[in-house]
């Protein structure tokens, strides 16, 4: 897989004057079924979380309140994307080695996965992951 793959996906905005909607739908707005949700909060400043990659799961990150960074690594390239609206969202493919950092005060991180939490998907070493890109 290569960062290529990885996209800023615009969703849909309802916009009223009493306040905003948008909304994700599995296989139409993101390419998986949703099988796991959660989210990230209360992150202390200069902290980052995730620095791991997945064999298979497919993720669809979004920033619900606040910003932070998304650092993608393929193996051959590393990029930097900043969210901050909460009718976008970053799809992130299997073996993507990423983290997040950066974060504003009060953010809140939700990640919406296509399978249920399975270590045996993790890689958490990146010299590992590193070695398992440059087999792809």
């Amino acid at each position: 897989m290569s960062i290529q793959q990885c996209n800023l996906i615009e969703l849909p905005k309802i916009t009223d004057p009493r306040g905003n909607l948008s909304f994700i739908e599995g296989e139409k707005h993101i390419p998986f079924d949703i099988k796991r949700v959660f989210y990230l909060y209360d992150v202390p400043g200069g902290s980052d979380r995730g620095s791991h990659a997945h064999k298979t799961l497919h993720q669809f990150i979004v920033a619900m309140s606040g910003s932070f960074d998304v650092v993608l690594d393929d193996g051959y390239e590393q990029k930097r994307i900043t969210l901050n609206r909460s009718h976008y969202g970053l799809y992130v493919c299997p073996m993507i080695w990423s983290f997040l950092d950066n974060f504003s005060s009060g953010a809140v991180c939700m990640v919406l996965t296509s399978a249920y939490f399975d270590e045996a998907d993790y890689i958490r070493d990146h010299t590992k992951f590193l070695a398992e890109a440059k087999k792809a």
